[in-house]
């Protein structure tokens, strides 16, 4: 399914269910997926606030800051993301955190 079709396809589901942070996720991903980035953002900040302890949608708003050149944004949301990933004993996502605070020179 294209990138185009998914958010589509989230968008109509979501005006049944705003409120489903899985839904929000989906499409700021989808919106991300499509370049679409201050869009997949506020989809994604909004999922995050649902649900605040998202491993996965904190590194997808850190990547997102580092997209946009917000270097203390994306060192917050890597931290946030390094220490949930510690707190979730998810070792890939530790190290991918780890490296990319590393670039940042954090």
């Amino acid at each position: 399914m294209s990138n185009d079709a998914l958010i589509a396809k989230y968008e109509a589901l979501l005006k049944s269910r705003p409120d489903d942070e899985l839904l929000r996720f989906s499409l700021g991903k989808a919106l991300l997926d499509a370049g679409r980035v201050d869009e997949a953002e506020r989809e994604l900040r909004t999922a995050l606030a649902a649900k605040d302890d998202w491993m996965i949608v904190t590194m997808l708003l850190a990547k997102i800051a580092v997209q946009k050149g917000d270097k203390a944004a994306a060192k917050e949301m890597w931290e946030r993301g390094l220490q949930l990933a510690i707190d979730q004993h998810h070792e890939g996502p530790e190290e991918e955190c780890r490296a990319e605070l590393a670039k940042l020179g954090a």
